[in-house]
């Protein structure tokens, strides 16, 4: 179903009343966007995508298959969630006692990357340009531009804004994909 502002909705997908959804998103096959939920421009919510109402997603966010985005959860722009992906909004939850009223914060920063699998615990930031690794499981705030892999995620090097693994992680260099030099943070 194509609605209006370019916004593209397969027609298995259900896209509740109430919802905010920006110029552009491509929303796939047996999604669910609940009122409340704020997408932004030009993102792609690949299948099974779930958006919680309070959830916030920024312009041109790419979320891979079967990703779970909560109340509390925010993804700045540019950020890549990849398939399977798990984010979480209590920090002990039980099933027969409600912690609503307590949903941690996550926060995404621009242009950080998530692995497929990765798991980000509730209450803690990604930094701008961060690469999470597969697999891995943030259980700490990451810094902007650093590679993160395992569990718990630990820093095994740096990243540049285009992706690329910087060969010198501690005194900062060149990226081999752009050229552009950097250095680490202080």
């Amino acid at each position: 179903m194509n609605g209006k502002n370019g916004v593209f909705v397969h027609g298995t997908a259900e896209v509740e009343e109430g919802a905010e959804i920006g110029d552009g998103t491509r929303i796939w096959r047996f999604c669910h966007v609940m009122p409340g939920a704020r997408i932004g421009r030009g993102c792609s919510l690949g299948q099974s995508v779930f958006v919680m109402k309070g959830a916030v997603v920024g312009d041109r966010v790419k979320i891979q298959n079967n990703v779970s985005i909560y109340d509390g959860v925010v993804i700045e722009d540019d950020v890549f969630v990849g398939p399977s992906a798990v984010f979480t909004n209590v920090r002990n939850p039980r099933a027969h006692v409600s912690r609503k009223e307590s949903f941690g914060r996550t926060l995404v920063r621009r242009g950080a990357t998530l692995g497929a699998n990765s798991t980000v615990v509730c209450g803690h930031t990604v930094g701008e340009y961060a690469l999470v690794g597969a697999g891995a499981v943030v259980a700490s705030d990451v810094e902007p531009h650093a590679l993160v892999v395992g569990v718990p995620a630990r820093r095994k090097g740096w990243v540049c804004e285009c992706g690329g693994i910087l060969p010198d992680r501690d005194r900062g260099g060149a990226c081999p994909e752009c050229g552009k030099a950097w250095r680490p943070p202080v």
